[in-house]
């Protein structure tokens, strides 16, 4: 595989001690966290000893000290290694995006108290936008957070939050002003040990991704103090949102591209080991063709992300070509994998088969982040 344009010596040793860490202490832990519905709590201590988490986060905050191109190296790796549908969307969601908006947006005192835990993997984030009535719409949430004292009372529901059952610290997204539409958002940030009226609901059965802990959160009368609003005054929610989500649907993108190369790889493989009509699956024309396709559209695909993931790096990426990468990726792993789990045959469809539960789990790909159909509205509205 060419190496990116990004991508230089230090990060392609950070990708080889990636690899060969969760081939060592991850991978032989899937199928149990797989089938009990998380990762364990030991394995996010162990992350955070090894790097994997908040690499992009300065080492005066207990981060790594690098950039986004060292989160995406850790997102692609894991995703390589089979482990996107559940450590993978955690992490991404804790150390790529939750201490990405404390870093941002929080007081020195906020950083402080909050970042080197994430990094250590003693405090693992979740973010609670989606509702159970508003989904990609932001403005519609009705989760409101008025003052009351020192404090914030919030009320409201959230569901589809990832690390929801396991959350130390949880941003939400609510309405300080339900008057002032998107102006009335704020984000808040719960510690959720001993929070009175703060509950988890069920962990929500999925299609896919089944070792990501996916939950809803319910709030009664949570008492948030009011030095933990993020930024100088209420407000400025959905704003933050906004500037965030480049980086959160960039980095859907690149793990998308990462599971394309991979569904290659591993069909490739299945292909020339498959005995069939007296020969190899490989050998037939149609096999040849269909890869060529799907390899094409990988490489298609890892020039596109990556030239995207260069103007991020430089500051240089608008909202709508975040947009864009996020919708192209997502859809062209859905067709890639189809195509890959057609050339298995039955055994595309057995569940013990990788490529089988690649295929469930790119399908969340096309919604998570903001609707496909939401960022095509995103790209139209720049033209």
């Amino acid at each position: 595989m060419e190496r990116s344009p990004w991508i230089d010596d230090e990060l392609e040793l950070l990708r080889e001690q990636v690899h060969k860490f969760l081939a060592r202490e991850f991978v032989p832990l899937a199928e149990r966290w797989s089938q009990q519905g998380f990762v364990d709590r030991a394995a996010w201590l162990k992350a955070g000893e090894n790097g994997l988490l908040c690499a992009s986060i300065p080492a005066a905050y207990g981060g790594g000290g690098g950039n986004y191109s060292h989160e995406a190296i850790i997102a692609q790796e894991v995703a390589r290694a089979g482990l996107n549908g559940g450590f993978g969307v955690g992490n991404m969601v804790s150390s790529g995006i939750v201490a990405h908006y404390i870093l941002a947006y929080g007081s020195e005192a906020q950083k402080q108290r909050w970042l080197p835990r994430m990094a250590q993997g003693a405090c693992i984030g979740a973010i609670a936008m989606t509702e159970p009535s508003a989904g990609s719409d932001l403005k519609a949430i009705k989760t409101t957070a008025q003052k009351a004292g020192e404090h914030y009372v919030i009320n409201g529901a959230k569901t589809f939050v990832s690390n929801g059952q396991q959350a130390d610290l949880v941003i939400v997204v609510a309405k300080t002003d339900p008057a002032a539409g998107r102006k009335g958002i704020s984000l808040l940030v719960l510690e959720t040990k001993g929070a009175s009226g703060f509950h988890r609901g069920r962990a929500l059965e999925k299609i896919g991704l089944h070792a990501q802990d996916t939950s809803e959160l319910f709030f009664d009368d949570v008492r948030v103090p009011q030095e933990n609003l993020l930024g100088p005054q209420e407000g400025h929610g959905f704003g933050q949102l906004t500037q965030q989500l480049a980086w959160e649907r960039l980095s859907i993108a690149l793990i998308c591209v990462a599971e394309m190369e991979r569904a290659v790889e591993i069909t490739t493989a299945y292909a020339k080991e498959r005995s069939l009509f007296g020969g190899k699956l490989f050998d037939l024309q149609n096999t040849q063709f269909k890869l060529a396709e799907c390899r094409t559209l990988a490489a298609v695909s890892r020039s596109f992300i990556d030239h995207a993931m260069m103007a991020h790096l430089d500051g240089r990426l608008a909202p709508d070509r975040a947009a864009m990468t996020k919708w192209w990726a997502s859809d062209t792993l859905g067709k890639v994998v189809d195509e890959c789990l057609q050339l298995h045959g039955g055994y595309g469809y057995m569940s013990e088969y990788p490529i089988a539960r690649m295929w469930t789990d790119a399908r969340i790909a096309r919604i998570y982040g903001g609707s496909n159909e939401t960022m095509k509205s995103i790209v139209a509205k720049a033209m």
